[in-house]
């Protein structure tokens, strides 16, 4: 019996149990930024803005909208789609379209901060929109002078939303958001 116990406690004290490890993802490197302004690029746009040196500007094609563009990030294969509309005395209706947007993910988002931007002087007034979790869009904002001008712009990746192995690039494009939104002018 002695024995037997023995070889039982044996037998089962070498029995490994392996633990399922999680996915791992790969280091993503941001790079260094330069800014140069939009309106050394396209003079005709009526606004301008600092514009990273690690973007390409796509002005879209589109003979009723001639002013929208989508800065393309290829070394993360993300876009900022940008649109702009004149205001016809449409002011509200071209927010609650923006708005629209940006609450389209709060299904998504674990929550939805916003953050005021004026700059009286150039006569710019915005609402920053960060949508944290796996949402389709990290980042969000539209600006206007109330009377005459409305932008707006939306943050997207090529890739399935996962916020934990995007966040360096989100951190990024965020921080090229934020810049944008502050250096911004209607011309």
């Amino acid at each position: 019996m002695l024995l037997f116990g023995i070889g039982l406690i044996l037998f089962t004290a070498c029995h490994h149990v392996s633990t399922p490890k999680p996915y791992g993802y790969y280091r993503i490197a941001v790079p260094d930024t330069s800014y140069t302004a939009f309106e050394n690029l396209y003079p005709a746009y009526p606004y301008t803005f600092a514009l990273s040196g690690n973007a390409i500007v796509q002005p879209r094609k589109d003979a009723e909208e001639p002013y929208w563009i989508n800065i393309w990030y290829p070394a993360f294969d993300a876009t900022i789609h940008c649109s702009y509309k004149p205001v016809h005395n449409n002011l509200r209706e071209l927010t609650e379209d923006a708005l629209e947007f940006v609450y389209r993910n709060a299904s998504f988002a674990n929550a939805i901060p916003e953050q005021d931007y004026t700059h009286p002087e150039a006569n710019v007034y915005g609402v920053l929109f960060d949508l944290e979790g796996n949402t389709a869009s990290s980042c969000q904002f539209f600006i206007t002078d109330s009377t005459r001008h409305f932008f707006r712009a939306s943050v997207y990746c090529n890739c399935p939303p996962n916020a934990d192995s995007l966040a360096p690039v989100y951190n990024y494009l965020r921080n090229d958001v934020i810049k944008m939104v502050e250096t911004f002018e209607w011309k």
